[in-house]
């Protein structure tokens, strides 16, 4: 099975597992919790996507925000902790600061899987965008 055969089969997989999740639900509370799944699968990209260069916490909270990607501080600071704990990040602390600050950036191992995931989003992207043009024909 090609990798793009095997894509589909789990786009297909886990849009049957969030429909029967979703099953009873309002219409809007179907969208919500699909949009809200469609931006956890895509959180970790964005954030490491603004971590090629040091950042501190409520600098990349901001960032993301004003990229028109929402993500509350109680959902950032722990992932933050948890990548940092695979290895995907490196962090230090800010010195001459008025308060200390962690900065994270990506790690050797951070920047391979960056790559990865934005090799694996293009992919995606593009097959999504072709499903879609088929679909509209």
């Amino acid at each position: 099975m090609n990798r793009q055969v095997k894509r589909l089969w789990i786009c297909a997989i886990a849009i049957l597992c969030t429909t029967q999740y979703t099953h009873g639900m309002s219409h809007e509370s179907v969208f919500a919790t699909q949009i809200l799944e469609l931006r956890r699968g895509t959180i970790v990209l964005a954030i490491l996507s603004q971590l090629t260069t040091p950042r501190y916490g409520y600098g990349l909270l901001q960032q993301l925000e004003s990229a028109k990607i929402p993500i509350d501080a109680g959902t950032l600071y722990p992932l933050l902790r948890r990548l940092e704990k695979h290895g995907v990040l490196e962090s230090s602390w800010g010195e001459g600061e008025t308060r200390p600050r962690k900065y994270y950036q990506l790690s050797a191992e951070g920047q391979q899987l960056y790559t990865a995931l934005l090799e694996e989003w293009s992919i995606m992207s593009d097959t999504i965008t072709q499903m879609t043009k088929e679909d509209t024909r």
